[in-house]
């Protein structure tokens, strides 16, 4: 009994002395090689503020054409391609305008990145069950680890500013793209993988010639999902120094100002809105090209 007595304090000692032991560690890794990763995230820094900038420099009807040629060529819809107009032009009437600009740029890169790292991770996965047995539990993690928590080595490594809400960002949207690439892939017919086996076709030809364009409806699928996970951290990421609609968000809430969340949170809805209905339409065109074997 007296064991047992002992043993709940014993046990709080080794768990202190192990959170001791792990954050000793950390902060000697982060004075040690904190420089050289900032330096290593640099590139991606400047290209971020340059794509910023060149957003918020660039006159509104252009913006909003390319939004709208990209809305179309996207959907291949009036109503979808309208509304995308009409979203975009209330931001500016509201005066959000330069804070969507900033949120656009960040999310575009995000998504960007989540689809170069996330493509090839999903392929591999799909090629090795090996693969997909070690990175499986690390995508559970991803997904449902609360931000915040892994906002604390971001933040620690990289300080605040945009490259960690960037991360933060591609941590939390990375996930779908890959699990929904892996997914398509093992999808595609075995008939038709036999029938390029039997042509001859490498395993190049038959990743590339094959399985990618029969897995897309589900990959763009994830680029769906991706896109939507990423907005979704757009005002968790404020609190590090993510520019963007979050911010008047995150100070609409710490001041009570109903009005200010209210306007910026519909900015981010409509986003959603658009970004959701272009690349699901578009997946739909896809997976309807696939089945009827013409577009």
């Amino acid at each position: 009994m007296e064991f047992l007595k002992e043993f709940p304090s014993l046990g709080r000692s080794q768990l202190s002395a192990f959170r001791q032991f792990v954050d000793g560690h950390f902060r000697d890794f982060t004075r040690a090689y904190g420089e050289g990763i900032e330096a290593f995230f640099n590139p991606l820094l400047k290209f971020l503020v340059w794509f910023e900038k060149l957003l918020q420099a660039t006159p509104w009807p252009i913006i909003i054409l390319v939004i709208a040629a990209l809305a179309w060529a996207g959907s291949r819809s009036w109503k979808i391609t309208t509304g995308a107009i009409l979203a975009f032009l209330a931001i500016g009437v509201m005066g959000m305008w330069e804070d969507t600009m900033s949120t656009l740029a960040i999310i575009s890169v995000a998504t960007f990145l989540c689809i170069a790292i996330g493509i090839p991770i999903g392929i591999l996965m799909a090629r090795y069950n090996r693969a997909q047995s070690l990175i499986t539990p690390v995508l559970d993690v991803m997904q449902t680890i609360p931000s915040f928590v892994y906002l604390i080595p971001v933040v620690m490594l990289l300080g605040i500013g945009k490259v960690p809400g960037l991360l933060a960002v591609c941590i939390y949207a990375l996930p779908p793209i890959v699990r929904l690439t892996n997914l398509g892939i093992r999808l595609v017919d075995r008939e038709v993988m036999e029938a390029a086996t039997a042509f001859g076709a490498s395993n190049r030809e038959k990743l590339f010639g094959v399985q990618i364009p029969l897995a897309l409806p589900n990959i763009f699928a994830g680029v769906n999902q991706t896109i939507m996970m990423a907005l979704s951290m757009v005002v968790i990421a404020s609190m590090i120094g993510v520019q963007g609609l979050g911010v008047p968000v995150l100070r609409a809430i710490s001041n009570q100002y109903l009005a200010l969340g209210l306007m910026n949170g519909l900015a981010i809805v409509a986003l959603a809105i658009i970004f959701d209905r272009v690349s699901q339409t578009y997946g739909k065109r896809l997976q309807s090209y696939r089945e009827n074997g013409h577009g």
